[in-house]
């Protein structure tokens, strides 16, 4: 997976895409942990023409015992997202609030189920706002989608591959998405267990994108994930809290040019499981 720089688009290349003769089809993915619920923020006001995509129902599966948010059933993502208009020939483009967090999670989940032409609105719904483009709080009808879902166009482990992941070769990096102090174990909000994967190096999120929520040029990307020992003679792989926030990381690294392995499951599948063990403690590095 070599992604060009056009896996970003800018407001203002969005609005020219949407005026072409054949535009791509939208997607809103806004969501965030805790709140306040993206339909809500949604019906508020949105990209004209959007289509709404719920995370947890519709771009996830039910949470258990393999996590928060576990891959969704290839049947429940068709058919949300050909409910959304989804193309086989037709261009997506995703969006959240502002950070892409969310949005990559819907650029991944495409990419996995094998759609070859997916974009992320660059700033998301405040970067839209903020270019002067207008809003619409109609709802667009069911889309007549028509793509099929075929699973694996991107890589994945498991629990017993993350486990095995940076012990089994020097040249396999495992990154923790999460912010410092849940690597650490100084918290956990939300999953059984404080800690880390052992032989996991830090890696927050938050540091793919600026201050505004739009990723950092794709040099600065490069050379941040060079500290890390990610490199193109590397095998990464990611995590973080439930496969949400690493899919971000997954598509910096993207478009960094280094190819990535997500971890589905993450840290909720695997503080779910005692026999797991939960490292604490700064990054070794």
């Amino acid at each position: 997976m070599n992604e060009p720089a056009t896996t970003l688009v800018s407001p203002a290349g969005l609005a020219d895409l949407l005026a072409g003769e054949q535009p791509p089809t939208l997607l809103d993915v806004r969501w965030s942990l805790g709140g306040p619920p993206g339909d809500e923020e949604y019906a508020k006001g949105h990209l004209p023409g959007a289509h709404y995509v719920d995370l947890d129902r519709e771009l996830a599966a039910a949470p258990g015992v393999a996590g928060r948010h576990p891959l969704p059933s290839p049947e429940v993502l068709q058919t949300a997202l050909r409910r959304a208009g989804v193309r086989a020939d037709r261009e997506v483009v995703v969006y959240d609030a502002a950070t892409s967090m969310s949005a990559a999670r819907a650029w991944w989940l495409l990419r996995w189920a094998g759609h070859p032409r997916v974009r992320v609105l660059d700033g998301g719904l405040q970067a839209w706002t903020e270019a002067g483009l207008a809003l619409s709080t109609a709802e667009p009808s069911h889309g007549e989608g028509d793509f099929t879902v075929v699973p694996g166009g991107l890589p994945t482990i498991d629990a017993d591959g993350a486990a095995g992941w940076p012990e089994s070769d020097a040249a396999r990096v495992l990154l923790d998405a999460r912010a410092g102090e849940r690597y650490r174990g100084e918290t956990e909000p939300v999953d059984p267990r404080a800690g880390h994967i052992p032989g996991a190096l830090s890696a927050p999120t938050s540091d793919n994108v600026d201050a505004s929520g739009r990723f950092l040029p794709t040099a600065d990307l490069a050379a941040r994930f060079r500290t890390l020992g990610a490199t193109p003679d590397t095998d990464i792989a990611v995590y973080c809290g439930s496969g949400v926030t690493a899919a971000h990381t997954v598509l910096a690294l993207a478009l960094a040019g280094l190819p990535a392995t997500l971890y589905p499951g993450s840290w909720s599948e695997w503080s779910n499981d005692p026999a797991r063990p939960a490292a604490v403690g700064p990054d070794p590095r």
